[in-house]
């Protein structure tokens, strides 16, 4: 159990890397298993699909990032404080990417939203699942700003969506200009986007 389990990981975690790197299309099932270290043969005994596949390391990429927006947006702290604290962890992971492989990685969900949204149906609908739940845990702190009158935005969502857009936008400028300058003026940004009341 435990090996068939460890060649699983190795799959998604050479395919993850592979997505990254190079994009989804141009790769095939026998660079992924090669990269991974693993028969062609396991890959069909855990994926039916390259699209399968493609879903699982979106599920999985997911699980991990959820819980660091959850750290980031809950807590005691003031809303936008906490909104802050998750527009410097966005920043500071991809200044880490950067540092660990010398290129801007970019946001995996990004990247595959540009590649795929017209190619695959079951990619797009998990994404747009997952963008949607971005701009929920966004608004849950908008709205609690508003109440607190640190902002003064009148349709939430609207406001949340708007900076999820940002947040995306700014990472796909540093993947293109391979700087994570672009991901400076993200707060200064949300700031004028939730028209901040405070200073």
């Amino acid at each position: 159990m435990g090996r068939t389990s460890d060649a699983r990981q190795k799959i998604l975690g050479a395919a993850r890397s592979l997505i990254e790197g190079r994009g989804y299309s141009a790769l095939g099932v026998a660079e992924i298993c090669k990269e991974a270290g693993v028969p062609k043969g396991s890959f069909y005994y855990f994926f039916e699909s390259k699209e399968a596949l493609a879903l699982a390391v979106v599920d999985e990429h997911w699980a991990v990032q959820r819980r660091d927006w959850e750290g980031a947006l809950g807590g005691d702290a003031a809303p936008l404080q906490r909104l802050r604290g998750l527009l410097e962890q966005t920043e500071a992971g991809q200044r880490a990417v950067q540092a660990d492989c010398g290129t801007v990685s970019g946001c995996l969900f990004g990247n595959l939203t540009l590649e795929l949204s017209n190619q695959t149906e079951p990619v797009r609908g998990r994404l747009q699942e997952i963008f949607d739940a971005q701009v929920d845990m966004v608004e849950a702190v908008v709205a609690e700003a508003r109440d607190n009158g640190e902002v003064t935005v009148s349709d939430t969502r609207e406001a949340a969506r708007a900076v999820v857009a940002q947040i995306e936008g700014q990472v796909m400028f540093a993947k293109l200009y391979n700087s994570t300058r672009h991901l400076s003026p993200l707060w200064d940004n949300c700031r004028a986007l939730l028209s901040v009341t405070a200073s």
